[in-house]
C-alpha cells in the first residue's frame, strides 16, 4: 500500500484476530469503527482464499470497505450507514501483475485500498454486485430470561477476558444489576462469579461480569485469566443464573 499511496496515512487496528475467524474479525471490525477516521478500511479474515468467493469493495456514507465476501465485512458496514455501493474487483489494473491463489491480502485487497484511498472510483474496480446476495454471518444472539441468560463466548482478548453475546441492557432484563451473585455454567463445571462495574470491585482472584470497552458483557479475573480458567474459546456455551 506504501509503494501505490506513499503519502496515505496507514492505522494498523490488529493483527490478533485468531485464524480463519471470521466472526472474531467481522465483530472487531463493526466495534472499532467508531474511533476510527472516515476513510477505506481493509478487512482480511480469508479461509476460502483463492476459490470462487468474490472479492469486495463496499461504500457507506463514511467509510469504504475492501475484503473478500465471507460476511467480514457486513456488520461493520450495515452498522455504521448502510451499503450504497458494492464491487467485485476483478479490474487487473487495481491488483498487482502477478496473484498469489493464496495471499490474496497483499495482492488483490491491498492495492484496491490504496488505489481507492487516491481517489479512484469504486465502479472502477469491477462489476457492481447487489447488497442483498452478499455472505452473512449468523451473529450469536443471547437467550434471556427471568435470573438466567445463555450467551456464546465471542472473543478472548490478549487477558484472557473472555466477551459474550449479551450486552449490559440483556443483564438487566434478567434481573442482574451490579452487585448480583450469579452462577456460571460451563460445559459440567460450576463458577461463582459478580455483576460488577469494574475489576477492582472484586477481591482479587474472583470471577466478574462487567460492561467491556465496545459495550457487550465480558468475563474476567481480577489479576486472573478468565479463559484459562473457566478452558473456554470463541464459539463456546455459556450459562449463566443468578445464585440462590
Amino acid at each position: 500500500m506504501k509503494r501505490l499511496a506513499p503519502d496515505v496515512e496507514i492505522i494498523d487496528v490488529t493483527h490478533g484476530i485468531e485464524p480463519q475467524s471470521i466472526l472474531q474479525g467481522a465483530l472487531v471490525l463493526a466495534s472499532t469503527l467508531p474511533y476510527m477516521p472516515a476513510g477505506v478500511h481493509l478487512a482480511v479474515v480469508d479461509p476460502k482464499v483463492g476459490s470462487e468467493r468474490k472479492a469486495l469493495a463496499l461504500r457507506g456514507p463514511d467509510h469504504v470497505f475492501v475484503g473478500p465476501d465471507n460476511g467480514l465485512l457486513l456488520p461493520a458496514a450495515e452498522r455504521h450507514g448502510g451499503i450504497e455501493e458494492a464491487v467485485s474487483i476483478e479490474n487487473p489494473a487495481y491488483r498487482l501483475q502477478r496473484v498469489s491463489r493464496t495471499f490474496h491480502g497483499r495482492d488483490v485487497f491491498a492495492p484496491a485500498a490504496a488505489h481507492l484511498a487516491l481517489g479512484v472510483p469504486l465502479a472502477e474496480l469491477g462489476p457492481s454486485v447487489d447488497p442483498a446476495g452478499l455472505e452473512r454471518l449468523d451473529i450469536p444472539r443471547p437467550e434471556v430470561g427471568d435470573g438466567k441468560l445463555r450467551v456464546k463466548v465471542l472473543y478472548v482478548d490478549r487477558y484472557g477476558n473472555v466477551q459474550v453475546s449479551a450486552t449490559a441492557d440483556d443483564l438487566a432484563t434478567a434481573g442482574m444489576e451490579e452487585g448480583t451473585r450469579v452462577e456460571l455454567d460451563v460445559g459440567f463445571e460450576s463458577y461463582f462469579a459478580t455483576v460488577a462495574g469494574t475489576f477492582a470491585d472484586v477481591r482479587n482472584g474472583d470471577i466478574l461480569l462487567y460492561e467491556d470497552s465496545y459495550w457487550n458483557v465480558a468475563l474476567a479475573i481480577n489479576g486472573g485469566n478468565a479463559a484459562e480458567t473457566l478452558a473456554v474459546r470463541p464459539g463456546a456455551d455459556l450459562r449463566v443464573r443468578r445464585a440462590t
